[in-house]
């Protein structure tokens, strides 16, 4: 294949994701102001388990290839990336004041996650004992999840704040027609999201192989990037569309698939633990998903605001942790 044509799929990928991610969020806001699900638990189940599928076929994949290193970097990458890059713009643009119930769980489990992850990883493999506990803080995300949803779908979800104390939240009944389009919209978008960011990771690692680009390096950077682009493409849209809670629960939701399902799932797949592979990995790359978490999350708990200076301090780590891991050798 020609450098002109890969630089065309690549941009052309990049159009399809765009598109497929205005769909995507007009449908997910849709779902949750006809079933009265809180924006905040759609984005960290229906949008995240979508938006997370990129992730979760690359590691996986990779996984089956003896790729470990790109596994293991695309899922840690990926979190690095969510929080770094997506989750800095949301709060640069959209800081706002937060209800702790609803973060504080979620945001417990990811950052749990992301500490056994970077605790395991210093002892050179991730196997089956830490996947367990994995899996074990997924089943709690997704029971929290279900039972806030079904709470909200109970009480009137989001229209229920607006309510006087007693008083019952009145939804006109969506016609046929408008049911139709906004699920094409939402299996569409995801699609094209999904899709999109396929063709964009094998052309954008076709170009960075050019380069003389290390395995490692692709996978931390490139891939996760390119496999986050949906939740890119997903916060964007909801700062457009001033949907928040949407964006926020869309990357605590997929960060929390990424470090308990996807690194499980590769596991299974490799039939084996999964060696770290590299001091870069140990040291540098699982460190740096945890620290961004902990910037990200913890003030906005205490303070019960994401504050705009939490998203220049993100974006000013994640900017760091590139440029130290494309051009500088740690150990």
């Amino acid at each position: 294949m020609s450098t002109a044509i890969t630089v065309f799929l690549f941009a052309l990928s990049v159009v399809i994701i765009v598109k497929g991610g205005d769909w995507f969020v007009d449908a997910a806001t849709w779902i949750a102001e006809v079933s009265g699900i809180p924006k905040l638990i759609v984005g960290a189940t229906v949008v995240s388990v979508a938006t997370t599928l990129p992730e979760m076929l690359v590691s996986t994949l990779a996984a089956g290839q003896g790729k470990v290193d790109m596994s293991i970097g695309n899922a840690v990458g990926s979190v690095t990336a969510n929080i770094g890059l997506i989750m800095a713009l949301a709060l640069i643009f959209m800081p706002s004041v937060i209800k702790r119930k609803d973060y504080l769980l979620k945001s417990l489990l990811m950052l749990g996650a992301a500490a056994i992850i970077a605790g395991i990883g210093l002892s050179g493999s991730i196997g089956l004992v830490p996947c367990l506990f994995l899996i074990a803080i997924f089943a709690v995300a997704m029971w929290d999840n279900i039972h806030a949803a079904l709470v909200a779908m109970k009480h009137g979800g989001d229209a229920a704040d607006e309510l006087p104390e007693g008083g019952e939240a009145v939804r006109a009944k969506p016609a046929g027609k408008e049911i139709a389009v906004n699920v094409v919209k939402f299996i569409v978008g995801a699609g094209m999201i999904v899709g999109g960011a396929e063709l964009l990771v094998s052309t954008g690692t076709d170009l960075a192989n050019l380069l003389g680009v290390s395995e490692r390096i692709i996978s931390v950077t490139l891939v996760a990037i390119g496999t986050s682009l949906p939740e890119l493409v997903t916060t964007v849209t909801a700062i457009v569309k001033k949907q928040m809670s949407l964006s926020v629960g869309n990357i605590i939701g997929a960060n929390i698939f990424d470090l308990t399902l996807i690194m499980p799932l590769s596991c299974l797949v490799a039939g084996k633990p999964l060696p770290v592979g590299s001091e870069q990995m140990m040291y540098f790359d699982l460190p740096a998903a945890l620290v961004v978490g902990l910037v990200a999350l913890i003030p906005a708990l205490i303070t019960k605001k994401f504050h705009r200076w939490q998203g220049f301090a993100l974006l000013a780590l994640y900017i760091a942790y590139v440029v130290l891991s494309c051009f500088v050798t740690i150990f």
